[in-house]
């Protein structure tokens, strides 16, 4: 009996460490602050370097891009998007680069945002907002 609970309790801990999203954020960071809402998202950080993916929800039927600001110090950054299943490059942000613009296409509901980099980066700010207009 303890050898069944013991093994279903495992298995509950196994299943729920398991990624349900189509990509996964991995990283190293320090003075890492990132949030992500339903319709918006932000990252700034002292230093950066990995992957991070954020999850937004066009609410509306009405057309929308995606609005999005970034400034880096130091480092190189690619931003992606994917909204219906493929991966297109939004953005990039290269050691002193500083925009705000907006793009994408969003055929769908769900749209991921994916910033890789390319090495270490060192003060970066970068917010992103589904915008319809």
């Amino acid at each position: 009996m303890k050898k069944t609970v013991l093994l279903i309790v495992l298995l509950l801990i196994a299943a729920g460490s398991v990624g349900c999203g189509k990509y996964v954020s991995h990283y190293s960071a320090v003075g890492f602050v990132h949030s992500n809402e339903s319709g918006s998202a932000f990252m700034t950080f002292y230093k950066f370097e990995g992957t991070m993916v954020f999850k937004l929800n066009r609410k509306s039927e009405n057309q929308a891009v995606i609005k999005y600001s970034g400034k880096l110090e130091e480092g190189e950054i690619i931003v992606y998007y994917d909204c219906g299943g493929t991966k297109k490059e939004l953005f990039s942000l290269h050691s002193g680069d500083e925009l705000e613009s907006s793009g994408g296409e969003l055929p769908e509901d769900t749209v991921y945002i994916i910033v890789e980099t390319d090495g270490s980066c060192q003060n970066g700010d970068l917010r992103f907002e589904i915008y319809y207009g």
